[in-house]
């Protein structure tokens, strides 16, 4: 009988030991991924140079989906497959949240900020944004940066064809008629500043709306001043005395290289001037235009 005991209880020891031979791993999974639950659910305000802090208070709906993703990415045991397979579960201890690689500018097209927030917290609008900039300067944080935001729609950037989960989308409260203040844009300037050195953005991968929706969008207008924002490090910008295009150098493969979708290349080509040729919103492809092409792309 004692002799028996003696196997039971080496069996239970030797089972306990086996049951989980990756506990030491699974314990640094845990905490990586408690710290990075903190992180998606921080709704604390960022300062940043010259720009008050807004607070608005309209958080019911976004606590909820902040809560299924929580929980998904909690989530962790077997799931089965198609095939009769079990899926098993051991945490790796190498991960971090994913980071956006672009920054899509927009202009809202609506009256004033607090249309727009309204417009953000309404489910049936189905649309969103990390951050609107005000004509005053003022800036409203609507999503934390690692989470997707409904800014984008279809559209795309090179081979990039989902531009709502690479990105961060800034919405910058102006009609799409009106010029944008100074205010705004030096709070603009500011919050890219400092998402650019959060998240090691590359320079070439700010731009707007429009150049990744050709054929859809027209934002941020023609008014929007890229140039200036070129010149502190957001974007680029041609070469300033330009350089004369070789003469077998093809639009629509420039136009490509930099980014633009040219199966409409009318759009494309529109696009690419309400970027870089403001003063010249068309289709038409002269001297000028080609050269301004040929510059982007050499900076590609």
């Amino acid at each position: 009988m004692t002799k028996h005991f003696q196997i039971l209880i080496l069996v239970i020891l030797i089972t306990s030991c086996s049951t989980n031979p990756y506990k030491a791993s699974e314990k640094v999974y845990d905490t990586k991924l408690k710290t990075l639950k903190e992180t998606i659910s921080d709704k604390e305000p960022h300062v940043l140079p010259s720009v008050p802090v807004t607070s608005i208070s309209i958080d019911t709906l976004y606590a909820k989906q902040l809560h299924i993703f929580k929980d998904s990415i909690s989530k962790m045991g077997s799931t089965p497959l198609t095939n009769g397979i079990n899926t098993e579960w051991i945490g790796t201890v190498n991960f971090n949240l994913r980071k956006p690689n672009f920054i899509i500018i927009h202009h809202t097209a609506q009256d004033s900020l607090k249309q727009t927030v309204n417009t953000f917290t309404k489910i049936e609008s189905q649309v969103s944004s990390h951050y609107v900039i005000s004509d005053n300067g003022k800036v409203v944080q609507m999503l934390n940066d690692y989470l997707r935001a409904w800014h984008a729609g279809i559209g795309s950037w090179g081979k990039n064809t989902d531009i709502n989960s690479a990105s961060i989308g800034i919405e910058l409260d102006n009609n799409g008629i009106e010029p944008f203040t100074e205010l705004q844009i030096n709070s603009l300037l500011a919050l890219l500043t400092k998402l650019k050195k959060d998240y090691n953005i590359p320079t070439q991968n700010i731009i707007g709306h429009s150049d990744i929706a050709p054929t859809r969008k027209k934002d941020p207008s023609a008014l929007f001043p890229w140039k200036i924002l070129a010149e502190k490090g957001f974007g680029i910008w041609s070469d300033e005395p330009l350089e004369t295009a070789p003469a077998d150098f093809n639009i629509e493969q420039g136009l490509r290289i930099i980014g633009y979708d040219t199966k409409n290349l009318s759009a494309a080509i529109t696009a690419f001037k309400l970027h870089y040729i403001q003063s010249q919103v068309d289709e038409t492809v002269d001297e000028n235009t080609k050269n301004i092409i040929y510059s982007i792309y050499k900076k590609q």
